[in-house]
């Protein structure tokens, strides 16, 4: 939508830019912050979009010397003669007005999460079409953000199929595990996923300092008997923890847990993190879970006074997600992938029983949730510029 300039002028003593738009509406812009932004071809690097002038050349006292405006356009001059010219849309865009902030920060960080319990409908696409097509991409993607799981059908029975998807989105995360891992049962497991036991709530690899943002699961071969998946939505358990249990939640949010993973695979580890299970952002919203339970260190660095309420508010927090009101169960079958978000649900699976052969097999592979937010700001830009 084009805006319109109806008046530009210069107040509080020529530190701020006030602009009053065709609508009315007033928004005021420090003059500072518009030296600091000017987008000619000395104090901007366009073909970069990145920022050439130096905090060291910036006046942080500057007033605005001189000013001109049409309907398009705002036209500057600055004490040294230097001068800077801003569009009416770009100045509109970047109003710092609460309710503009909030519009911007929206496009930004794209669509909210929708929680959900046992009524979940896991959204699900096709997986040849995510690959050719730029709206099925992105519908994958940002449902992804949304829910926090999407499902694919139709990819092949084979090993490689994630690798596509890896660069569909830009690239795949390594981690000590390698590019992509086969999860089915292992003579001397590396890892409790690697057998055919079951596997509680969990997130995975805590035991990183940054773990993965997404993880994605390709079901190359599935067991006929057990083995189901078992996800919860981890914002959602919190929310209801929050309510119910004020004092557990408190608890989860404030202690730091060791977490351990020692091993060999990609190449040898000895990985060790500190985490609190549940953490908040600085306006106390849920932003990440850190939890699980097989690579919990028996170190635990808190008083002795502290360890007994620590684990009844854990207690808590898995008897809240083992609730059936919150689980959503479902089998993969031979070429379905899921795709989830691993800071926000928690994943399990039923056990199955061992054979004398392979039974269940799945590639997983993880992703950084800065790639796929990339990819999905570019795929909402191309679909905008092809409609």
């Amino acid at each position: 939508m084009h805006c319109a300039i109806q008046k530009a002028d210069v107040v509080d003593g020529a530190h701020l830019m006030r602009i009053i738009w065709d609508d009315g509406v007033e928004s005021l812009y420090p003059s500072v912050w518009l030296r600091d932004n000017c987008q000619c071809p000395d104090c901007y690097l366009d073909s970069a979009k990145a920022r050439k002038l130096l905090v060291e050349a910036l006046d942080v006292n500057i007033g605005i010397k001189d000013l001109t405006f049409d309907r398009n356009q705002v036209h500057i001059t600055w004490p040294n003669e230097h001068f800077s010219d801003f569009e009416a849309d770009w100045l509109k865009k970047r109003c710092f007005s609460q309710k503009a902030r909030e519009k911007l920060q929206k496009e930004l960080f794209l669509p909210e999460c929708q929680y959900w319990g046992s009524e979940l409908q896991l959204p699900t696409l096709n997986f040849e079409d995510v690959l050719k097509s730029d709206e099925h991409a992105y519908k994958w993607l940002f449902n992804l953000k949304k829910v926090g799981i999407v499902r694919l059908r139709g990819a092949s029975d084979k090993r490689g199929e994630i690798l596509k998807l890896g660069k569909r989105i830009g690239f795949l995360y390594l981690t000590f595990y390698g590019h992509t891992w086969q999860v089915q049962d292992k003579i001397d497991a590396n890892n409790v996923a690697y057998t055919t036991g079951k596997l509680s709530f969990h997130t995975d690899y805590p035991a990183l300092h940054h773990p993965p943002g997404v993880q994605l699961l390709h079901c190359i071969k599935q067991t006929v008997t057990g083995g189901d998946s078992e996800i919860v939505d981890g914002f959602n358990i919190c929310r209801k923890l929050k309510e119910r249990n004020p004092r557990a939640f408190q608890i989860l949010s404030s202690t730091f847990v060791d977490f351990t993973d020692i091993g060999v695979d990609y190449c040898d580890f000895s990985v060790q993190s500190k985490h609190k299970i549940i953490e908040l952002d600085d306006k106390g919203q849920v932003v990440r879970i850190n939890f699980n339970n097989a690579t919990r260190d028996t170190i635990f660095d808190v008083p002795v006074e502290r360890v007994q309420p620590f684990y009844a508010a854990l207690k808590e927090f898995v008897d809240l997600m083992n609730c059936k009101d919150f689980k959503f169960t479902f089998k993969m079958n031979p070429g379905d992938v899921i795709i989830f978000d691993n800071w926000r649900l928690l994943h399990g699976r039923r056990s199955y029983e061992a054979g004398t052969e392979i039974s269940r097999h799945l590639e997983g592979a993880y992703a950084d949730w800065d790639v796929v937010m990339s990819r999905l700001r570019i795929l909402k830009q191309s679909i905008k510029n092809i409609n």
